[in-house]
């Protein structure tokens, strides 16, 4: 299950992301209570708008990301863009703790550190398959999501503790601190044993090539639509778990911080069950997944207490994690080397650029329909969605939907790309 550890740069990267990915979890829940509770006192508006600052860039700097990620050497991109990070994240802290933190502060803040995630996402995606090979790219993403969701376990309910008992700024030095431990994993690989496609020279029109690529390869465009609008309406879990235990629950931060934990056993074990796929999955296999996701969601909408919707979020992130993982692995071993930054970029920049659209939206629901509806519409959008993107294809070629992806053998590949459709890692937001 875990054959990508046997590889010592993914090791080192996996330990860092682990460390850096729990002070992530930490800024992350403290921000979204500080903007939420403390800045706003129960603005929903406000915490959607401000989350929607902070992934708006991804629409405009995203595919610039992914060029830089065909072009440069991945790992010195990285490392200038986790220090940017940890800069910012530093500098919240520091406001914080001054107390001359406001609302203004905050949503600059985030908006810079988005750009700096725009740039800092598709290379990061695209590193995955220089450290492990094109074989182990799906174990490799599925730990990933794995170590993502571990940190989760951690992260939100140390927040929530934190919050309590020392305000909100510890949350952000810890954070800066963890983007150091990823800096020095990277530092630390050895650079002969990192698999580099050859870089893409620079010319004009390289974005409108990476466009029309994905476009005409539907094992890739599939997978990208399906992630940017269930990612769009249904998976905006910082804001909803923030309105239900504040609104629907009328809880603190350590519950809030609870339900994200819950949430993280889910998306760990869905993790894990994707790692165990040897094999690109099948289009038939995301459908699936996403109506299970919407099905689910909008049945939490008319759970009753705060238990129960707990528990409905272990369920929920199992199949969240799944579907993201899932759409991930299908771009990333969809598209041609050459073309693996910019469709890697197109997936970052639909799925996160997608979340000020969704952000503002259920800020917005949520004040006009409450907590619980708002999970309600969220769900049925999702479901929606996605068979709109599967009947539009099926009737598009005139196939039935299972029969939208078979395998075909070629001469001269790998067992791992015979199992490619002839005709990626859909990375989280």
């Amino acid at each position: 299950m875990f054959r990508a550890l046997a590889v010592r740069n993914y090791r080192l990267y996996a330990a860092g992301q682990l460390v850096s990915n729990t002070g992530t979890w930490m800024a992350r829940v403290t921000q979204d209570w500080l903007v939420y509770h403390l800045l706003t006192h129960d603005n929903s508006f406000a915490l959607g708008a401000v989350t929607a600052l902070q992934f708006l860039p991804t629409l405009f700097f995203g595919m610039h990301g992914g060029l830089i990620a065909d072009r440069y050497p991945k790992r010195t991109v990285l490392v200038g863009t986790q220090s940017a990070m940890a800069a910012l994240t530093l500098a919240s802290g520091v406001l914080i703790a001054t107390h001359t933190i406001s609302l203004w502060s905050i949503s600059i803040i985030v908006f810079v550190f988005g750009v700096a995630s725009a740039l800092d996402l598709p290379v990061r995606q695209a590193f995955v398959v220089e450290m492990v090979g094109r074989d182990l790219v799906q174990n490799a993403v599925s730990l990933n999501s794995a170590t993502f969701n571990g940190a989760r376990l951690l992260g939100p309910a140390v927040a929530g503790i934190l919050i309590e008992a020392f305000g909100a700024a510890p949350a952000f030095f810890v954070n800066a601190a963890s983007y150091l431990v990823v800096i020095g994993a990277l530092l630390a690989m050895r650079a002969e044993e990192l698999r580099v496609a050859p870089r893409v020279a620079r010319r004009a029109g390289q974005l409108r090539e990476g466009f029309r690529y994905v476009a005409a390869h539907p094992e890739v465009l599939l997978p990208i639509a399906l992630i940017g609008l269930v990612g769009t309406f249904g998976l905006n879990f910082q804001i909803t778990n923030a309105l239900m235990a504040r609104g629907a629950f009328h809880r603190g931060a350590g519950a809030y911080g609870l339900l994200s934990t819950t949430q993280a056993v889910g998306a760990i074990l869905g993790a894990l069950l994707s790692a165990r796929r040897r094999r690109r999955p099948r289009l038939r296999l995301l459908f699936l997944l996403a109506g299970s996701f919407s099905v689910l969601e909008a049945a939490s909408g008319f759970l009753p207490s705060y238990p129960a919707f707990a528990a409905m979020l272990v369920p929920i992130g199992a199949a969240a994690i799944a579907f993201a993982t899932s759409c991930n692995s299908s771009v990333q071993l969809g598209a041609k080397p050459a073309m693996q930054g910019r469709a890697m970029a197109l997936y970052v920049t639909v799925f996160t650029g997608g979340a000020p659209v969704g952000a503002l939206l259920v800020g917005w629901l949520g004040g006009a329909v409450g907590p619980r509806m708002t999970l309600v519409i969220q769900g049925v959008l999702c479901l929606v969605s996605a068979a709109a993107i599967g009947f539009g294809y099926a009737h598009r070629r005139g196939l039935a939907l299972p029969a939208i992806v078979r395998p075909r053998r070629r001469r001269g590949l790998s067992q791992a790309e015979v199992a490619q459709p002839t005709l990626a890692d859909v990375s989280t937001r």
